[in-house]
Order: structure tokens, then sequence, then C-alpha cells
């Protein structure tokens, strides 16, 4: 299946017109459990609704449609990871962003970024949020930035041999690892930037300006 789908968690969020469009001009749109009560809220039903679906609501619940209802009960996996699983190995989506995953609590936020990350290796994932976009990063990538915007590099455990081209704090086939180094708060110097990993998985976090929409 081509195209780019869209993932609503049911983290805390708030809409705006970026992600309203980003929402409405999707191929595809897939709510982890209680996601589907942030979709109601601005009229969007999505394909399916996957979850243990204790969070939504009985009147969203009503208004989808049981037939869009898959129920995953196993409580080793979040509703994020089980609707990944749904959307890749079912639906074959090749390309998702996730949305209202970061929000609430610290807990959830950080297990997301570790969904995205396990998931990275298989699929073309990325999550978005208020603040910023993330992307897991294997192997090279080129990113369109502007000058001073804010980037940060943040190691899903340990990457070795990064290297960047067009930040501020340049590196250069180092190592980076979560319980010893990261790259917080590096900043573009142009429109462009080039990052490489040789093994790893690097989640890069590209800021946006106060008061602007999706990059």
């Amino acid at each position: 299946m081509v195209g780019r789908w869209v993932i609503v968690a049911n983290a805390p969020w708030r809409w705006q017109q970026w992600s309203v469009q980003l929402v409405r001009a999707a191929d595809g749109v897939v709510a982890a459990d209680g996601g589907a009560n942030h979709l109601a809220r601005i009229g969007v039903r999505p394909t399916a609704v996957v979850g243990d679906l204790d969070s939504i609501r009985a009147g969203v619940r009503e208004w989808i449609g049981a037939d869009r209802m898959v129920v995953r009960i196993d409580q080793d996996f979040t509703d994020l990871h089980k609707t990944l699983a749904y959307a890749v190995d079912e639906l074959h989506v090749r390309r998702a962003l996730i949305l209202a995953a970061t929000g609430g609590c610290q807990d959830h936020a950080l297990e997301a970024l570790g969904v995205v990350a396990r998931w990275a290796q298989r699929r073309s994932i990325e999550l978005v949020d208020d603040n910023c976009r993330i992307v897991p990063l294997l192997g090279r990538r080129v990113f369109a930035t502007w000058p001073g915007q804010v980037v940060s590099l943040l190691p899903w455990g340990r990457c070795e041999g990064v290297s960047t081209t067009g930040l501020h704090w340049g590196l250069a086939g180092e190592p980076l690892d979560l319980m010893e180094r990261t790259g917080v708060s590096n900043r573009a110097v142009g429109r462009r930037v080039v990052i490489e990993v040789a093994s790893g998985t690097l989640l890069v976090f590209l800021h946006r300006a106060k008061g602007q929409g999706r990059r």
C-alpha cells in the first residue's frame, strides 16, 4: 500500500490547523484505542480502531461502527505497538506519521519513542507533535532545515559512527550512547543537514519555531 497514513494515539492532544489538514490529506487513518476520541472531535472516522478498547468512549465507538473495531487484548504491548503491527502486517502500510503519542505521562511518552525506534527497522515511521518532528534514523538521510533550527540527536541505546554535516557542533564518526553522551540542542547552520549512523537507531528531533506549523 503506497502513500502516507496517520496513526492517532491516545495521549492528550490539541488539534491545530496543520494537524487537521495532515489527517484529512492522509491516505488512511488508524486510531490506537482512545485516539478515536481525538478523531471524533474533528469528524474523521478512522479505517480501524486497534487495542483493548478500554479508552474509546461509547458514543464514539457507536459512531465509528463495530466493523472497524480491531480488538487486541495482549497486555505485553501498548495499544500504539498493536496499532502499528496491524497497520504494517494487515493493512501493509509502508509510511506513517504518529500523532498524540508524546503528551501526558512520561512513561508512555518514552515507550512511544521506543515503539517508533523498533518499527523503524521495518517501515518509514515518524512521530509528530506540537514541538517537533521525530525521525528514527538507520543509515544516512538528508533533512531540510533553516538556519538556527534546533536539531537534537538521541541514540536509542548506542549508535556507532555518527557523522553530521550542516550542524553547528559537528560529529565525525563518533559514538553516541543514551547512558553516556547524546546530542541534544544542536543547531542547523543552513538549509540542509546530513546525518549518518553506521549502526544503531538514532532519533532525530527537528524542532519547530514557536507558532510554526509542521515542516
